[in-house]
């Protein structure tokens, strides 16, 4: 081979998403590898690739089967590249990118070749619907490995053959709650439910799936899945029913916010009743409306933000030192939960230390039981939850903690208490050890200020239940080092975290803006609105619990406590109504103790009302204002306080200050964060809307200069 042929093939191999080896025993491996991407996405400009890849197999028949495998060492295909939605500037764009990929996946369903999809690592969206399309499936028994339809996630549905050909496969009721959810199969799932039809070891998934290749395609049967699901799903009568039935549940979580479920469940509902054919044309169609929707629009934003997010660094620059061991100060739920992440995702040993031995077994089960139920259920070994569970050692002094990278406090809230943790890590532990504080409210700079090494001294927030919650603040003070910055964040990504580094100062970013929200719930509750009432106008707003219930469930003594903080900081804006007192007065410290605004005995713990608080607080409730009027005074609170944030720097950006909302609190993500709301709403109108309410309710609403200035600058955030 001549040089000039050789650049001329290294040059193909780097521009090829896709490579066709034949081989002698009649089955040729076609393998997608994206150059330059570390994992596989499916893009519209492959389209003539694929076709000219599909022609030429077409042609040649010596070949019998074909395995399509991937060429990344871990991953399949993580899903279409969402990047190309950006170009699409009418509905009819959008269906065209929906039915190009309809009509690639179509031809090789209809191939005359036998096509195996050889599964190893995420098969996501567009890549389990091209995995969808072949005659067979084959998946790696590995952790890595999982097949699932997340669309529903960015506001979107599957629009390449997925709402189709899936509930064909394993039943209509199993294949709209994973599009519904958005959530993924393992492989062993995936093969109980009917997903693949074999589940091997990596070493021989090749060659599996190509003894799979040399068969004929599978003549498949309807899905039987017991009695019932023969009734429901067998007979346009059961049909019927079932897709009632999920439009109810849907509508009852979504109250109508997000337009994609519903969608889901039409166009399946579409493609079962009237044939394949109309069901994808009704697939493409969905697409192309969903696709231009401001629900989507937004939520592909958080998805690019947390995809940004993930390749920063704390400190721009500035290299994250290595952590190879933690200590834990305080084995409660905090505590317990800071261990699960830290031994299970980043896989780095925990040294916990609490006074009580029974402090140290707590922090300990908190791990066990989340993993024993992975266990049982067969999602895990035994001997993994071993593995997982020999990371965690206790102690009721500081042995074991001199080699410690990283000290994480998660004590009570007490600011003496807290500095004296400090001065016993600086004494056991090594110059260079991080200490972190898990604190909610009290300010990095007085928990570092009788530090003999203020330089290791960081905040780092999570929020609870830690094993669920996705958010985690960085805080530093002025004296934190560059380097503690940058090695905080990273171990906080390796827990499995979306960290955010936030300025120091009271309540931080997340409860700053959340004690104004509460605050003006239990104002408006003073005032005699229902608790139900307020809670259900937030919940369809779109928050995921309202205000009231959502102080029951952290503890109101905990959720009052930063309240002081706040005030001392920032005066008498925070000043908490004296609903709060009263109803700590009464012992009421909500889900913990089973007595808060909400009932906790009887058959629907948490699910009522409790009645006595309104003489509690002496008000007689009676509905005054509509759902939208409470929702919207409690939100614009959060909002002016959210812009405060932005302008005096606690939060590097109006991109950071959303994801910290959506992450932290749950601000409805179909909305993009306070930001993209102030800036879809209009600053303007925030602005009018809060002079308003300070005219007509309370000073309290007075618009925050900055926003004030921004409207006369006529300036949005992003």
């Amino acid at each position: 081979m001549s040089e000039q042929d050789m650049q001329k093939n290294t040059v193909a191999e780097q521009t090829n998403a896709f490579t066709l080896t034949k081989q002698d025993n009649g089955v040729a491996i076609l393998t997608m590898d994206v150059p330059g991407e570390s994992m596989n996405t499916l893009k519209a400009a492959f389209g003539d690739e694929i076709s000219a890849m599909l022609d030429e197999i077409d042609a040649d028949s010596s070949i019998k089967g074909v395995v399509l495998t991937s060429g990344k060492p871990s991953s399949f295909v993580a899903g279409a590249d969402i990047t190309m939605l950006a170009a699409c500037e009418t509905e009819k764009d959008a269906r065209a990118l929906a039915a190009g990929g309809q009509a690639v996946f179509d031809r090789i369903e209809k191939m005359r070749a036998t096509f195996v999809a050889a599964i190893h690592g995420p098969a996501l969206g567009g890549g389990l619907e091209l995995a969808l399309a072949c005659h067979y499936r084959i998946c790696s028994d590995s952790p890595k490995t999982q097949l699932g339809l997340p669309e529903v996630q960015l506001g979107l549905l599957p629009g390449s053959g997925g709402t189709q050909r899936l509930p064909r496969l394993i039943g209509v009721q199993q294949a709209m709650k994973m599009m519904l959810t958005g959530s993924a199969a393992r492989a062993k799932q995936a093969k109980k439910y009917g997903i693949v039809d074999d589940m091997v070891p990596q070493s021989v998934l090749l060659e599996v799936a190509q003894k799979f290749a040399l068969k004929g395609k599978p003549k498949r049967e309807a899905p039987q899945k017991g009695l019932v699901n023969k009734a429901l799903e067998q007979n346009s009568f059961g049909r019927n029913i079932l897709f009632k039935k999920a439009r109810e549940q849907t509508f009852s979580k979504t109250k109508g916010n997000y337009p994609a479920p519903g969608m889901i469940i039409d166009v399946i509902e579409t493609g079962l009743n009237e044939g394949m054919r109309a069901g994808l044309q009704a697939e493409a169609d969905a697409f192309g409306k969903l696709v231009m929707t401001p629900e989507s629009f937004q939520l592909r934003q958080i998805f690019f933000a947390t995809t940004d997010m993930k390749k920063e660094h704390g400190v721009e620059g500035v290299k994250p030192a290595k952590v190879g061991k933690i200590g834990v100060l305080g084995g409660g739920l905090m505590g317990g939960g800071i261990a699960y992440v830290t031994a299970t995702k980043a896989n780095v040993p925990v040294r916990i230390k609490d006074v009580r031995e029974d402090g140290i077994a707590n922090a300990m089960k908190y791990s066990y039981d989340i993993l024993n139920k992975e266990v049982k259920k067969r999602f895990m070994l035994n001997s993994e939850m071993q593995k997982q569970l020999s990371l965690l050692t206790g102690s009721l002094n500081y042995n074991g903690f001199q080699d410690a990278d990283m000290v994480i406090e998660a004590v009570f809230e007490d600011l003496s208490l807290k500095q004296q943790m400090v001065s016993d890590v600086e004494r056991h532990c090594k110059p260079e050890t991080i200490f972190a504080s898990n604190t909610s409210s009290i300010p990095i700079t007085d928990i570092a200020a009788k530090a003999a090494r203020p330089e290791n001294v960081i905040g780092l927030h999570y929020f609870s239940p830690v094993d669920k919650m996705p958010l985690a603040e960085v805080i530093a003070h002025e004296q934190t080092s560059d380097e503690t910055i940058s090695t905080t964040v990273e171990f906080a990504r390796k827990q499995g975290k979306t960290p955010v580094v936030v300025k120091d100062g009271a309540g931080f970013y997340v409860n700053r803006i959340l004690a104004p929200y509460m605050n003006e719930a239990a104002c408006l509750l003073l005032a005699g609105e229902p608790v139900d009432h307020i809670d259900k106008s937030l919940v369809k707003f779109g928050f995921p619990v309202g205000p009231v219930k959502l102080l029951d469930e952290v503890g109101i003594d905990v959720g009052t406590k930063i309240i002081p903080f706040l005030v001392e900081q920032f005066g008498s804006r925070f000043e908490a109504p004296g609903a709060f007192d009263k109803v700590l007065a009464d012992d009421r410290k909500g889900k913990k103790n089973g007595k808060g605004f909400y009932v906790y005995s009887g058959k629907k713990p948490g699910k009522e009302v409790d009645e006595s608080i309104y003489s509690v607080l002496g008000v007689s409730p009676s509905k005054k204002l509509s759902e939208k009027a409470i929702a919207e005074r409690c939100v614009l609170m959060m909002l002016n306080e959210a812009a405060r944030c932005l302008d005096e720097g606690v939060i590097r950006s109006a991109r950071d200050g959303d994801i910290g909302a959506i992450f932290g609190i749950g601000f409805p993500p179909f909305l993009g964060g306070p930001f993209r709301y102030m800036d879809s709403l209009g600053v303007q109108n925030v602005v009018n809307k809060l002079t308003q309410l300070s005219e007509t309710v309370d000073q309290k609403f007075a618009p925050a200069e900055t926003l004030v200035k921004m409207e006369s600058d006529q300036k949005t955030f992003y």
